[in-house]
């Protein structure tokens, strides 16, 4: 997923909701931080 997102020729410039439904499982949100889920299965967590 992160190849195919590197090769991405464009920029996202405004929020893409039917990109958004193909991509992302689910976003769970904690005190501290925002864990993202994503389709493929991959999982990142962002400190806030």
């Amino acid at each position: 997923m992160t190849d195919f997102l590197n090769e991405q020729s464009y920029e996202l410039e405004e929020y893409d909701e039917q990109l958004v439904r193909r991509l992302i499982e689910k976003v769970t949100v904690h005190d501290d931080s925002i864990e993202v889920e994503f389709k493929s299965g991959i999982v990142i967590n962002i400190e806030i």
